[in-house]
């Protein structure tokens, strides 16, 4: 959890709720007194059952579902972009196609989020925690697609701190190994 967050009473919306990462997240914000926890994934079956959570379909790269699922929120404590995507891997090899999926989710996606949701996170004077990996910080030749996508939300997170710490948001960026989402 982000550090020097109360937790306990908070109203959190998390991208890629249904699995992995995600939805650990989802379990702990539960545990820890979250009031409300918006879960978001494109699928809705393994979100976490219970009454403090609020599932929501989105695809963070559908700007349709992304509009409507910040229609549903009022105000927020804390914004946390986990949904990723890693479907392309050398950055010369893979098909263009696919390491431009993992950029629009993993970058476009992501800003996408952070911007609907803006005028929540501002009327809960809240933060936002995005998901990155260490593959952001140093590519990896079997992963330079996806590392790019990543140091790219990496870039995003830092230029988001510049320009909304002004406005008291505070923007955080996690850096986890690899992790089993399945």
């Amino acid at each position: 959890m982000v550090t020097g967050m109360q937790i306990n009473g908070s109203t959190v919306f998390v991208t890629g709720s249904n699995r992995g990462l995600g939805r650990s997240l989802v379990e702990q914000l539960l545990e820890r007194g979250a009031a409300k926890v918006y879960a978001a994934a494109r699928s809705l079956e393994a979100i976490p059952k219970h009454e403090r959570v609020v599932p929501v379909r989105l695809d963070i790269t559908r700007p349709e579902e992304v509009k409507a699922a910040a229609a549903q929120v009022d105000s927020l404590d804390l914004l946390i972009n986990n949904a990723g995507l890693l479907v392309s891997f050398s950055a010369v090899e893979s098909q263009l196609d696919t390491i431009e999926r993992d950029m629009q989710t993993n970058y476009f996606g992501t800003l996408a989020v952070t911007r609907a949701l803006l005028p929540a996170i501002e009327k809960g004077k809240g933060a936002i925690a995005n998901v990155l990996s260490v593959a952001s910080l140093a590519s990896m030749p079997a992963l330079g697609g996806y590392s790019a996508s990543k140091a790219a939300a990496y870039s995003l997170t830092q230029a988001l701190r510049g320009e909304l710490g002004k406005r008291g948001i505070r923007v955080h960026a996690i850096f986890p190994g690899p992790i089993d989402t399945t």
